[in-house]
């Protein structure tokens, strides 16, 4: 007798929503406590505390529900669990044991499940790219968490990590979709993917994240580079063209953020470093933000209705978050007030409260027995 296949799940189904509700909650608490509005657990008075559980417990919580696909339900829960733990040991003891501990078992985790799924299936180098990166994001999720590697540079490199991912990731998803939105309307689309753009950019990012450590200066030069082929690239998908596609336009203002991203956080590191801090937000808030609300919300909605546009709800989580980065980078460039702070953590949470939204209208059926 054939031996039966262990029984799997869609990790995105169970890891989706705990990434939304602990952004929801975690960003405008860490905000409110940087601002002395409230009280906060020790790993969140701080910068470094508000960064860290933004890219090492939601960022690296939604690649890991994206890209973990079907996933044995226990296997699942040990890591929902180990993460969860994680989160709580470094909130309330950031310096502790435990917290490295726990970020080493969801670093460990991610790679495992991750890295050699890559390497065993990717063919053209490209592709290939991403086994080093993914290693590297997982190493990224342990370093943050050891208290000597407590620096904003290590935090630069996680960003810069992410923003790779987000260059590759975001590329795959918006080229073919907006080329099967205009071969529907029968106009020709001769820049889809784009391979010498991709593998620059490939190329530069990882340069960057070699040589922020270490010649910044440089870097900045590469991450500029980078910014200027995520606008470049967009341009010739011929996004003008898809304006009655709303979830398409959401995912390229996502893939914007990126660009102008990368363009504000190089042009910050060479000679404006008051355009650090708007680089650094227009990729977190605004790429990643963006970028992961929407993707969140188009894998659940498709999965489950085959219509990526079907809940105005979903545009609104998007939206919301697009209006969040604008907030919160025009108060880095100056443009806004401090106060204004308190409104780009209410966009943020309003976003992630209309993406639980979605979630919880895509969930299965229950079947009667």
């Amino acid at each position: 007798m054939a031996a039966k296949k262990p029984k799997t799940v869609f990790a995105s189904g169970y890891i989706f929503p705990v990434a939304a509700l602990y952004a929801f909650m975690i960003v405008p608490w860490s905000v409110l406590a940087l601002l002395g509005v409230i009280p906060a657990p020790p790993g969140l008075l701080s910068v470094y505390g508000h960064a860290h559980e933004l890219l090492a417990g939601y960022g690296i919580l939604v690649v890991a529900g994206y890209l973990l696909g079907k996933i044995r339900p226990l296997h699942l829960g040990v890591f929902l669990a180990t993460w969860l733990l994680a989160r709580v040991s470094f909130l309330w003891a950031p310096t502790s044991a435990l917290a490295m501990i726990t970020a080493l078992a969801v670093a460990a985790f991610v790679a495992w499940f991750t890295v050699p799924r890559f390497a065993r299936s990717a063919k053209k180098w490209r592709n290939k790219s991403l086994v080093p990166l993914l290693a590297l994001l997982s190493l990224m999720v342990f370093l943050v968490s050891v208290p000597v590697w407590n620096t904003h540079k290590v935090l630069l490199v996680f960003i810069a990590a992410l923003a790779l991912l987000m260059f590759f990731m975001g590329g795959r998803t918006l080229a073919p979709a907006v080329a099967g939105h205009l071969i529907k309307q029968k106009i020709p689309m001769p820049a889809r993917v784009q391979p010498n753009v991709e593998g620059a950019g490939i190329i530069f990012m990882f340069l960057a994240i070699a040589l922020l450590p270490l010649a910044p200066a440089v870097a900045a030069v590469c991450l500029g580079i980078v910014g200027c082929l995520v606008l470049i690239r967009m341009w010739r998908w011929q996004l003008w063209h898809c304006a009655d596609r709303i979830d398409l336009l959401l995912l390229a203002a996502g893939y914007a953020w990126l660009g102008i991203g990368l363009i504000l956080l190089g042009a910050g590191l060479a000679a404006k470093p008051q355009w650090l801090t708007a680089g650094v937000h227009a990729i977190t808030v605004g790429a990643m933000g963006v970028l992961t609300v929407t993707i969140m919300v188009r894998t659940q909605v498709v999965r489950r209705f085959r219509d990526a546009n079907l809940f105005a709800t979903s545009h609104m989580a998007g939206a919301l978050m697009n209006l969040a980065a604008l907030v919160r980078v025009g108060q880095a460039l100056n443009v806004l007030p401090w106060a204004s702070l308190y409104v780009a953590a209410a966009l943020w949470s309003a976003a992630m409260w209309c993406l639980l939204w979605v979630i919880w209208q895509c969930r299965e059926p229950k079947t009667k027995a």
